[in-house]
C-alpha cells in the first residue's frame, strides 16, 4: 500500500465514491451507507448544512437560518456562499426536489 499523499477533492478516489453512491437505490440503503462511512456527527453537520441551505433558498436570513438550525453564523455563510456560487450542486438537488423552481 502506497502512503497517503495529497488528494484532490475531485481526484479518482472520489469519483469512485461518488460513482458508488449513485448506487444506493432507497434512503435505508443511504442511510446504512453513510452511517458506515460516516461518523455521527459528519452526518448530523451535512444533514444541517442541508437544511440550512433549503432554508436560505427559500429566502431566509441567514442569522434566522443559524438560530433555526443551531448552527454558526459562519457555516451558514459558507453554504450560503456555496448555495449561490459554488458548483451549483445545491441548486440542482433542492429544485429536483422541488424547494425552489
Amino acid at each position: 500500500m502506497k502512503k497517503k499523499e495529497f488528494k484532490k477533492w475531485n481526484g479518482a478516489e472520489t469519483n469512485e465514491l461518488l460513482a458508488a453512491i449513485l448506487k444506493i437505490k432507497t434512503v435505508d440503503e443511504a442511510r446504512r451507507f453513510f452511517r458506515d462511512l460516516c461518523t455521527e456527527d459528519e452526518l448530523i453537520d451535512m444533514a444541517d448544512r442541508f437544511q440550512a441551505a433549503k432554508l436560505l433558498a427559500q429566502g431566509y436570513d441567514q442569522r434566522d437560518v443559524a438560530d433555526h438550525v443551531n448552527m454558526s453564523t459562519t457555516t451558514v455563510s459558507r453554504v450560503n456562499h456555496w448555495l449561490n456560487q459554488g458548483e451549483g450542486g445545491y441548486q440542482l438537488i433542492l429544485k429536483r426536489i422541488g424547494v425552489i423552481k
